[in-house]
Parts: structure tokens; sequence; C-alpha cells
């Protein structure tokens, strides 16, 4: 046990945790050659199209250092804002961490907000200055920042680059050396906690865990504490490139089990695995539970497949803990889910996800944050979706989710992210300069603002050099009001929204105009209109498609060709009626894309 060292690489998207990684795998010669592809662990094919780390991915390695053995378990995490929940679970399953930092950009936001994890759970940090290769690499300043921002020795920094290899030897050995072995006790009852499960459709669910005290033996009789669930250990074994078979996993060590369970409600992140016979005094502190940010409804485009979808959904979850989802109907889309989400790139890797491995095709509402109002008779309702939100006769006043928004950035563009900022309602807290050119802004600002296009922007106005992350920081009431987009009359709840009065004017114009590209002529006009209440606000017409009635007269009194057209009249009437509006798919995806 001694020999084991368990550790994960923290740091901000793009520094360079997964070249890392390989180049780890290919030194301790966990991995042939033949094997090594770039981003070796990321086995999603969304993951290396996007070049992004989705999910946290654990390996053993063996390595030799003064002719001993060792065993290093490596957790590699993403670093996206929207996985933090990831990689929160990754460090609680650790001892150590290895902070990687790129020496061309410095510590961005990403970065403080996984260390300050990392520190929560008593991690030993290991910084680690990395694409030093590069000509544009600036060491001396970033040890700087590292040092402020730790309060490390100079000397404890270490440079590397993933992409050359060099340094990747002495990383190794500060593992060894700094990070310090599990502790536990062998002799006591088997405790241990699950931080990961996947659905194999050949297997059933396959849970990872780490084992704090005791051991797990192939064959042994099980018990998940949360669930209360009794399995045997059908297969047990560590996790190298793929899985491999052991007869025993013991203290300190990570590992999966397979034992035939086919409910996705069975297993439980955080959950505690004990013996039955000798079951463990106390749990393992799991994870607190994940808080959603934004809200939509999914559909699937075929009504049929509603039962499919609940499936597909509950084996997403197994894989994708952050994901929170419960039944809903609409009266445009037929049944579907209320979806959690933690942020928009969330969303969009879901919803991929789901028609990659699981063909299923859906359609996805506008994004919404979930609100508190509090009627007229002081009851207090959790609103997930405008069509919830009482009749505003009935209702107080509504309070909306705040969040603390932490920027990094280049001073040159402090002007830009500021105005960008204000204009989405944010209220300036701090601001800090971290050295001479890099500047730190807090922002307290509403979470709806940034769920559609903030993230965008904000690399948009500084060049890509803003970094971004967010805390909430509980609710505030404010002055929101629900739009309605109504088609001849008819409201389509799927494109409600809940917006601040001051946007909800130009908000309502740009959908109507964005509606009136999608949605295909017809034999009728089409009256397209946002309204708030009974008000409306803003109204486009989609014009009817017309057969030219008069073409044959040639000449002739006018009365006949006004016969024509009055007849051709009634006909539209007539269709408008009994015709119905179909709403295409674009016409929910564009919504979500109105800024670009």
């Amino acid at each position: 046990m001694k020999n084991i060292r368990n550790f994960c690489i923290i740091a901000h998207i793009d520094h360079g945790k997964s070249t890392l990684a390989d180049r780890m795998l290919q030194i301790t010669n966990t991995i042939s050659d033949r094997d090594l592809q770039e981003q070796t662990l990321d086995n999603m094919d969304i993951e290396r199209e996007r070049g992004i780390t989705i999910k946290s991915h654990a390996i053993q390695m063996d390595y030799e250092q003064d002719g001993e053995q060792y065993i290093l378990n490596l957790i590699d995490t993403p670093g996206h804002v929207d996985f933090s929940y990831e990689v929160s679970r990754s460090i609680a399953a650790c001892d150590g961490a290895l902070l990687i930092v790129d020496a061309t950009q410095g510590i961005q936001a990403q970065t403080i907000s996984n260390l300050y994890l990392a520190i929560g759970n008593d991690l030993e940090i290991i910084p680690v200055l990395n694409k030093m290769d590069l000509p544009s690499a600036n060491p001396e300043e970033v040890k700087d920042q590292i040092e402020e921002l730790i309060g490390c020795d100079r000397e404890d920094i270490l440079s590397a680059s993933g992409k050359t290899g060099f340094g990747v030897e002495s990383i190794l050995e500060a593992v060894i050396d700094r990070i310090p072995a599990p502790k536990g006790n062998p002799k006591a009852p088997l405790r241990a906690m699950i931080f990961d499960s996947v659905y194999n459709s050949f297997r059933g669910i396959i849970a990872y865990y780490r084992v704090f005290d005791g051991e797990i033996n192939k064959g042994d009789k099980v018990k998940f504490l949360n669930t209360g669930k009794e399995y045997s250990a059908d297969e047990i074994g560590i996790l190298k490139l793929k899985q491999e078979k052991r007869d025993s996993v013991k203290t300190g060590d990570v590992g999966y089990i397979i034992s035939g369970i086919k409910e996705a409600k069975e297993v439980k992140v955080g959950d505690t695995i004990t013996h039955i016979a000798n079951p463990c005094e106390q749990m393992v502190q799991g994870f607190e539970d994940v808080k959603p940010m934004v809200f939509a409804g999914m559909y699937p485009v075929d009504t049929d497949e509603y039962e499919e979808m609940r499936d597909a959904m509950d084996k997403l979850q197994l894989n994708d803990a952050s994901l929170t989802f419960e039944p809903e109907s609409s009266m445009a889309l037929g049944f579907g889910f209320r979806c959690g989400f933690l942020g928009m790139l969330h969303m969009e890797i879901v919803q991929e996800r789901l028609e990659r491995e699981f063909n299923m095709t859906v359609i996805t509402t506008v994004p919404n944050v979930s609100y508190i109002a509090t009627d007229k008779k002081g009851e207090i309702l959790n609103v997930h979706n405008p069509s919830d939100l009482p009749d505003p006769s009935k209702l107080e006043f509504v309070e909306e989710p705040y969040i603390n928004a932490q920027i990094i950035t280049k001073s040159d563009f402090i002007g830009p992210v500021m105005s960008l900022c204000i204009e989405k309602r944010g209220i300036l807290k701090n601001q800090v300069y971290l050295t001479t050119n890099r500047v730190e802004i807090n922002f307290e600002m509403p979470l709806a603002e940034i769920v559609f296009d903030f993230y965008d922007r904000l690399k948009s106005v500084s060049k890509g050099y803003a970094s971004f992350d967010y805390a909430p920081i509980g609710f505030k009431r404010s002055d929101l009001s629900k739009l309605d987009i109504l088609l001849n009359g008819d409201q389509v709840d799927a494109l409600s929204a809940l917006i601040h009065k001051s946007n909800a004017y130009y908000f309502g114009k740009k959908i109507c105009e964005k509606l009136k590209e999608l949605i295909p002529r017809q034999q009728f006009d089409i009256a397209i209109q946002a309204a708030i209440g009974a008000k409306i606000i803003s109204r486009e017409t989609v014009k009817a498609l017309r057969k030219d009635v008069t073409a044959k007269c040639y000449g002739g009194d006018i009365s006949r060709k006004r016969k024509l057209l009055e007849k051709q009249k009634k006909g539209k009437k007539r269709m408008r009626q009994v015709g119905n509006v179909e709403v295409p798919q674009e016409a929910f995806l564009a919504v979500l894309k109105l800024n670009d």
C-alpha cells in the first residue's frame, strides 16, 4: 500500500492535461507506441473531434524508481467550467493533484477554481509549468503568478512539455516523493466509494470505485449502502487501458466491479460499497448533489419513442451524474423530459450523445434557469418552465438566481469586457490587478444572462484571452415578464421564455423576425406575434402562397377579376380555420442562436 499513489490532473481548458497524460502512459510503458494516439484516454468520438475532455478517465500505471515498484493511479479531468462536477468527483478519489499551468497563458479562472476544490479536499498540490517548448512561453512571469497563488517555493514548480515529453520523468518522481500514500486500514471491514459508473450493453452497469479500507475479493457478497441493494462481485479488477481482471482489489487501489446490475437507479455516484457479512460502521463522505444551472425541455421527434428516450436518459445519467431530468408534457411537442444541465456546452454534449450513442433524435426547447415565484397568498413556487408561472394578477414577485462571475483578462480588454457584463445586468464588485497586464474582475450578475451566448461573446470581445468561472450565490428579486409566442393566435409553449422587462421587447422582436424566415409559407397568412400577457409587442406575417386566379381574364370588366379574388379570399379564410402551422425543428434551435 505504501507504494500506491492516487493523483489527478487539474487545469484550465487547453492547458495540456490529456497530452501530458499521454506522455506519462508512454514513459511508464502502460501503453505500446502502436496503441498510442492523441488524447489516448478520451474514448468518446465527440471528445476527439472537439479536442476537449468531457469525462474523467482513470488509469493505472506501473513505475520503477530506485529499484522499487510503484503503482500510480492517474485520473485525467475535464477543464471546462460546465464539467466541474466531474472534477470534484475525481478529486474525492485522490490524495494529490498535478496543477498544470500553460507557460504561455499563465493562470486562468478555471485554474483557480479547480485549485480551491483540491485544497478543500486536503490534496497535495504539485504545480507544473506546461508547454515550455513554445517560443512564446514566459516561465518566469508565470512562476511568479503560481508562487503568489499557492504560496509554494519556486524550486517546487516543475517545468515540462506534454508535446515533446520534456520533464515528464521529473513529474513522476515528484508524484512518488511528494504525494502521500493512501491512508487506510487493510484489516478493517471493506469501505469503498463509487466515483463513476458506465453502462455496458453486454455486462450491465460497471461501477468504478476507490477502496479506502479493507479489500474486495471476487465472488464476495457486497452491499451498496445508499440504496441498500445487495450483489455478488462477479468480476472485479483494476483500470488499465482496458479493464484487467483481478481476484482481489486492496486498500488504496482504484478498481471496477461488475455484478449484473440492470437498473440505472441502483447505482448512485458517491455511494459506499461494503461486505454484507462484515459491514463498515460509517459511510464514506460522498459528494454534494449537483445543482443544475440551465433547464431545457427535451422531446423525442417521434412521440412513440418516449419510452426509448427514458431508457436512453437513464443510461446516460449513469455515465454523466450531473444530468438531472423529470417527465413533462407540452401542448406543442407531446411528452418529453425537463432536463437540468450545468451549462450550454453540457446541454449540447448531452444532445449529441443521445443522437450518437442511442440513435435518439430530440427537439430541445429554449433553455432557461429556475426561478422562485411568490404569489399574493405568500405561497412559494419553484418555476422551472415559463408555463408554470402563475397569472400576473396573482403574482407578488419573482426571484431569479444570481452568480458571482470571475473574469481574468488582459488589461487591454477591460473596457469591452465591462461593457458586456453591464449589458448583461452585471454589477461590478471587485477589480484586482494580478500582474501589470492581467486583471481579475468580479461581477454579480443574473444566471439567465450568461446562459445563452455570454461565454462566446466574452471570448470574442477579449480576442480569446479572457477566462471565465462562476459560482451561484442565491436568489434576488427581479422584474421579469413572461414572453409568449403566438402563431395565428395559438400559443407555442415550447418557445415561451421568462425575460427581464428591459430586454423583452428586443428579444420578442428578434424571435418574430427569425421565425418569419424559418416557417415555411402555407396556403394562408400566418401571424407570428410576441406578447407579454395580453399586450402584443411585436408582429410579423408570413404571406400566403397565392395562385394567380386572374391570369385567364383578358380585358373585360374589373368586376370579373374582383369576383375571382373575393372567391380566393374566402377559400383562404376557410383554409386558415382548418390548417395548422408546422413549426420546423430549426426554429427551436434558432432561438438559441439569436445573437449570431
